[in-house]
């Protein structure tokens, strides 16, 4: 199982929310670019980073954090947060990004995202599928449709995407331990999915139970910066796969 550290940007600067409210807010660092050198020091090869800013606005806010890290680092970045359209999509691999992350344009316009899918391959997108109460989520988690979870799961396999991002947004930031239930749930039902467990990690025995569940990956942010996870942690965790 990956290990993907996330940094969440607002106004450039590394910040973390609690269950994506924009007003339980906490800075961790001014400087992000600060942050995604630790994490390539300890062996780190992939980053997770979100524009919040971009998220709640529509559109791609902070290009710069992005070339900065890409520039600066050998990291491989997945990047998300207000990509609405082809420009932007394009905008953000000039950028430096690996991988594009696309959440509310694959509900709002699933035909515009079928044809990202089609023209960079699903290696260069990845899907998140933010849920609440099991339906998705939208527009930074501040909108919830009556879209049910396992319906827009095989929808968009069936669009050719493999790997899927899941966040449970009530576990989110709270650090009470990983939604391993949901997890269960989409792993049984969908066997050839590869899942990447996002949201609610609290300290390095949630990450081994993700990893024995069978998740694919596991995105982890609060449980870093709050310390609850050393970053000796994280090394050993990391080269143990």
């Amino acid at each position: 199982m990956e290990i993907i550290p996330a940094i969440d940007i607002i106004d450039g600067k590394c910040i973390r929310l609690t269950q994506g409210d924009y007003s339980q807010k906490k800075v961790y660092n001014d400087n992000p670019l600060e942050v995604a050198l630790q994490f390539e020091d300890i062996g780190i090869k992939r980053l997770h980073l979100v524009d919040l800013d971009g998220a709640k606005q529509g559109k791609i806010v902070n290009y710069k954090v992005l070339e900065k890290i890409a520039t600066k680092t050998k990291l491989t970045i997945d990047f998300g947060g207000g990509i609405k359209n082809n420009e932007d999509v394009k905008s953000v691999f000039e950028s430096g990004a690996s991988i594009a992350t696309i959440g509310s344009i694959a509900v709002k316009n699933e035909l515009l995202f079928f044809s990202w899918i089609k023209k960079y391959g699903q290696d260069k997108i990845l899907l998140g599928a933010d849920v609440k109460d099991e339906k998705i989520a939208i527009n930074g988690w501040l909108e919830t449709t009556d879209i049910l979870m396992n319906d827009f799961i095989k929808k968009n396999m069936a669009e050719g995407i493999k790997t899927i991002f899941c966040t449970d947004i009530a576990k989110d930031g709270l650090l009470q331990g990983p939604s391993i239930d949901l997890y269960k749930k989409i792993i049984s039902a969908f066997p050839k999915l590869n899942l990447i467990a996002s949201g609610g990690v609290s300290n390095s025995k949630d990450l081994e139970t993700l990893k024995e569940i069978g998740c694919s990956g596991a995105i982890v942010g609060k449980a870093i910066y709050e310390g609850l996870i050393t970053m000796k942690e994280l090394k050993s965790l990391n080269y143990a796969g």
